[in-house]
């Protein structure tokens, strides 16, 4: 599915308005039954996000933190069985997950003689029966499963899709009987930074030459273009070729002049006024 920049603002301006709830997402899809549930599962975590590092730090100050907590507390003490936390999450319009780390953070500060390690908060939050206090776990229990943006339930998510994603790559190289390196390889060779594939016989593919291929399990805007290029692609570009194609599964919008100069300069395939996802496979695979 081909999106134009033009799509992908009218769908960035309806989620400024709607709350990230799955059945925001719904109501999403019926606006926008011409796009793939991934790529408008994409779009909507990228945008909430966005929105999230905008207003992180006004949920981090010592005065809302308390805030936070003893409204946590006076809710617990009326139901303990009521979502607390997830109600207190949506009104504030922070991430759920996020909420339930910092109530349990200000807890355990409260509760234990030494301040909690970030191994151990990752380890509670990741499995909630570990935390001391039965009503707070099931708070957080119900801030993880409702959260579809952040969270260790949705990193988990995020990494069996990207796993998979390059497992298909893998397979339509092999397919086409493809010579290349993977990241596994690669790294056993002293790479630091890998792209997902090498080939060790680089290919045409729309009058590109592809030295080797990322591949993207999300939505490519403007932004996630930038920091690839910065953390990744310029990488790759000086060191295994001048010509790339870097794989958006759920597609990307046109870009912006200055991006679309940068992406084409590094010779990223990938980067064009309007792009259909998985055009290095589609290209192969005729």
């Amino acid at each position: 599915m081909i999106l134009t920049k033009a799509q992908y603002d009218e769908i960035a301006q309806c989620l400024v308005s709607v709350p990230p709830t799955r059945q925001s997402l719904r109501k999403l899809k019926q606006r926008f039954p011409s796009q793939s549930q991934a790529t408008l599962l994409s779009i909507f975590s990228q945008e909430y996000q966005k929105h999230i590092k905008r207003t992180h730090a006004k949920h981090h100050t010592s005065e809302a933190i308390e805030s936070y907590y003893q409204r946590y507390l006076n809710g617990v003490v009326k139901n303990g069985a009521a979502p607390v936390l997830l109600d207190l999450a949506n009104e504030v319009d922070y991430a759920p997950s996020l909420m339930a780390r910092l109530i349990l953070e200000r807890f355990l500060q409260e509760h234990e003689e030494t301040p909690p390690s970030k191994s151990i908060i990752n380890s509670m939050l990741r499995d909630p029966s570990q935390i001391p206090d039965g009503v707070l776990a099931n708070q957080v229990y119900q801030c993880i499963v409702n959260d579809c943006c952040y969270g260790p339930l949705v990193d988990c998510i995020k990494h069996a899709i990207g796993h998979e994603h390059e497992v298909l790559l893998r397979d339509l190289l092999l397919e086409k009987n493809l010579s290349f390196l993977d990241e596994d390889q690669l790294r056993a060779k002293g790479y630091d930074k890998t792209p997902d594939f090498i080939l060790q016989v680089p290919v045409a593919v729309e009058g590109h030459i592809i030295h080797w291929i990322e591949s993207k399990a999300s939505f490519g805007d403007e932004c996630s273009h930038h920091a690839y290029l910065h953390d990744q692609f310029w990488s790759y570009w000086n060191r295994d070729g001048i010509s790339q194609c870097s794989s958006g599964w759920c597609g990307t919008p046109g870009l912006s002049d200055s991006s679309a100069s940068a992406t084409q300069s590094a010779g990223i395939t990938g980067a064009r006024k309007h792009f259909l996802p998985g055009i290095f496979m589609k290209c192969v695979c005729k």
